[in-house]
């Protein structure tokens, strides 16, 4: 017999939540952060390195693997866990954000989208079924809806209409998903920053029924004010019982913030895309290792942190390897990332468990302001 999926709330400080979700190819601990592998790698990682950053699970992208290397051919090669060696669970999102964001000549319709390639032009069209066939052929343990990502800013009229079409996919997805044991599809809730559209989104969503709920249209350009106003709303308007996903968020605080209003799951390519550009994420804030003042610090990036970046290179050699484009540089600067994240979930799951999630956002905040240690 499959193990089902399942979410199970441990602890709770206020709205925020620590918890479990349970699934046949591991446990992920909530709130977690995902760390993105887009086109079924995460950037100058190996698998096992992210692993060991404690990463429970990983981000995959519909849109990018159907395009290449073809969801049919992984399908054939074993499936994606195979494929990238990955043997813990994997999310896919969609593809709708992508062919909204990334394709040109795009066509919407009831039916779905119908785009060219941002790679080699090639026609294509995506729908909630086709969705969740290559979601399936992935071998996705996590499944999102096919939605429309409605853009910010949005009237309410366009809002309204983005977020209906997205309700009646949701039906299609659901319908398409099937009954899987195992596995999990997750519903998209819309609406922009609208209250009245948003819980209408979580009305239909829930009459529909899903086994997590995602909450998309932020992180789009409006602002981390205007999104902590949805947020202090929209996960409420959410199943309680079942776990609750902010899509492509973000950074720190954000994160933060959202775990204190009711968040459980993140995923953001900040701290890959950071590492790759020579910016450190640190627990006082960013790092830019292309500076100058780096070059002669024996000191390590972070003191207390036990990542190979800290605890085996210097500032002045990871300045070195960054503004010489070795690859290296990108590869300890993605790991110290991912390690930082995922010791601030840890952090925060801790705080949550122990009841003292205000006292850790706190001091949270108080050494972020401090910033950077003081050069030499």
């Amino acid at each position: 017999m499959v193990q089902p999926f399942r979410f199970e709330i441990a602890a709770r400080d206020g709205r925020a939540r620590a918890g479990t979700v349970e699934t046949p190819r591991g446990a992920i601990r909530t709130p977690a952060f995902m760390p993105v592998g887009t086109a079924a790698t995460v950037k100058a990682m190996l698998p096992s390195s992210v692993r060991a950053t404690g990463a429970d699970i990983l981000l995959g992208n519909t849109y990018h693997l159907m395009l290449r290397p073809g969801a049919e051919r992984i399908a054939r090669l074993g499936g994606l866990h195979r494929f990238m060696d990955w043997e813990r669970p994997i999310l896919t999102d969609s593809g709708g954000f992508q062919v909204m964001s990334l394709t040109e000549l795009r066509k919407l319709s009831e039916e779905g989208v119908t785009f060219r390639s941002h790679i080699d032009g090639s026609r294509h069209q995506l729908t909630p079924e086709r969705s969740m066939e290559i979601q399936r052929l992935l071998g996705s343990d996590i499944v999102m809806a096919f939605d429309e990502c409605t853009p910010f800013p949005a009237s309410r009229e366009r809002a309204a209409a983005s977020m209906r079409l997205s309700m009646r996919w949701a039906g299609r997805s659901r319908a398409a998903f099937g009954a899987r044991p195992g596995y999990a599809l997750f519903g998209i809730q819309q609406g922009s920053v609208y209250e009245d559209l948003r819980a209408e989104s979580a009305a239909a969503l829930s009459e529909i029924g899903f086994e997590g709920y995602a909450i998309g249209g932020l992180a789009v350009g409006e602002g981390q004010a205007t999104m902590f106003e949805v947020l202090d709303y929209a996960p409420g308007q959410l199943p309680e019982d079942r776990p609750r996903y902010l899509m492509g968020v973000g950074k720190p605080d954000d994160i933060l913030g959202a775990v204190e209003r009711g968040v459980d799951m993140f995923d953001c390519v900040l701290p890959t895309r950071s590492g790759r550009t020579g910016q450190a994420l640190t627990r006082r804030g960013a790092v830019n290792l292309k500076n100058a003042r780096h070059a002669d610090d024996p000191r390590p990036l972070d003191p207390d942190c036990t990542c190979p970046a800290c605890s085996r290179y210097s500032r002045a050699y990871l300045h070195h390897v960054v503004r010489a484009g070795e690859i290296i540089g990108a590869m300890l600067l993605t790991w110290h990332n991912l390690h930082y994240y995922q010791e601030l979930m840890a952090g925060i799951r801790a705080a949550i468990a122990g009841g003292r999630l205000a006292e850790f956002a706190a001091a949270f905040h108080a050494e972020r302001a401090q910033g950077d240690i003081e050069p030499l």
